[in-house]
């Protein structure tokens, strides 16, 4: 009865003993995701302001309320930190999906369409987008992480001269819209007072004189 009693008490230690260290594993691991998920909104912020130049590990630690060296433990490099930095925020501010203007027949319209909602885009993400796009050339994990961008434009473009660039100046109209998707090119409009919609239908203009050039 007395070794029952004990086979009983260790069986009911060790169960409880499991309970707690499985309880404690994993609250240590949501207490490291929720590192992770700092490290990663600071990184992000800072990105924005002051940019990813001037953003060091050791003011990414400081907002982010932990050591240097928690920073190195989850992120051992600057290009995995930049990734998951690009990942939360583009997550949370996707382009506009081509799908949107795609069922428009008419090339003008289709164009005004895109052009209206890459531009109000543009102007939710000014500021991440004009701090990355200014430092890129002094960063290279900066300039790499910008490559899906990029092609992501060269497709809208590309997808919108379909039924435009399709007289003598082909070329020409094709060069337009890579020009006229750029975030610059919307800068610069905005900058001088004009709303997403006026710009887009001047750049609209400027695709009109490129087809009859």
């Amino acid at each position: 009865m007395v070794r029952a009693l004990g086979l009983v008490n260790i069986s009911l230690y060790t169960y409880v003993y499991r309970m707690v260290r499985r309880y404690k594993l994993k609250e240590r691991a949501l207490s490291q995701q929720e590192t992770r998920e700092r490290i990663v909104r600071a990184t992000v912020a800072l990105h924005e302001n002051p940019g990813p130049r001037a953003t060091t590990i050791s003011a990414i630690a400081e907002r982010a309320g932990v050591q240097r060296l928690t920073v190195y433990r989850h992120f051992p490099d600057e290009e995995a930190l930049f990734e998951a930095c690009s990942s939360h925020w583009g997550a949370a501010n996707p382009p506009p999906d081509p799908a949107i203007w795609a069922a428009i027949k008419d090339p003008r319209r289709r164009a005004l369409a895109a052009i209206i909602a890459l531009y109000r885009y543009f102007r939710a993400s000014q500021r991440m987008l004009a701090s990355v796009l200014r430092d890129a050339p002094f960063v290279d994990v900066v300039e790499k992480s910008l490559k899906p961008y990029r092609a992501y434009l060269e497709v809208v473009a590309d997808g919108l001269s379909i039924g435009l660039a399709a007289g003598a100046n082909a070329s020409g109209v094709r060069v337009t819209l890579r020009h006229a998707v750029q975030f610059e090119t919307w800068a610069m409009l905005s900058r001088n007072g004009l709303s997403d919609e006026a710009a887009a239908k001047l750049v609209l203009g400027w695709i009109d004189g490129a087809r009859r050039a």
